[in-house]
């Protein structure tokens, strides 16, 4: 047999620049990890509106009634007629009936599908249904705006 001794010359420079370029690709996965990890996962992943309360304006023969929608981070709170003006609740007497029956099942499902309402309130329901949507739009919060979309 025939042994032949093997000589490897190792420059130092190249073990250098091999070091250098093995931390900073080691440093670059890790910043690439940090920026696309989610930093507080239970807080984004539950957070749907801004806190606060939101206002849709019904117009109703040049009268005014505000629909008023409150919500914290997670849920709807309450809904509201707001600025109801006498003559708009005597023209319209199935307004705040139709708000009371909507906002007891919404504030209990969370959510505006599956909603039913009487077949007497069924344009009134509509109306108040599509304001109570603008007002939780405007209150979504910004993460809930651009998944939406």
């Amino acid at each position: 047999m025939n042994k032949k001794a093997k000589i490897v010359v190792l420059h130092m420079k190249e073990l250098i620049y091999t070091g250098i370029f093995l931390i900073l690709g080691i440093l670059f996965v890790v910043i690439l990890v940090l920026m696309f990890s989610d930093k507080n996962p239970d807080t984004a992943s539950n957070t749907l509106y801004t806190p606060g309360q939101y206002t849709t304006t019904l117009t109703f023969n040049g009268s005014v009634a505000d629909v008023k929608v409150t919500v914290d981070e997670t849920s709807i709170t309450s809904i509201t007629l707001d600025n109801l003006e006498e003559s708009v609740s005597v023209m319209y007497p199935l307004m705040e009936p139709a708000l009371e029956e909507l906002s007891s099942q919404i504030i209990e499902t969370q959510s505006l599908d599956n909603i039913s309402y009487a077949e007497d309130r069924q344009y009134t329901s509509m109306l108040l249904l599509d304001a109570i949507a603008s007002s939780l739009e405007q209150a979504k919060h910004p993460e809930e705006q651009i998944s939406s979309q």
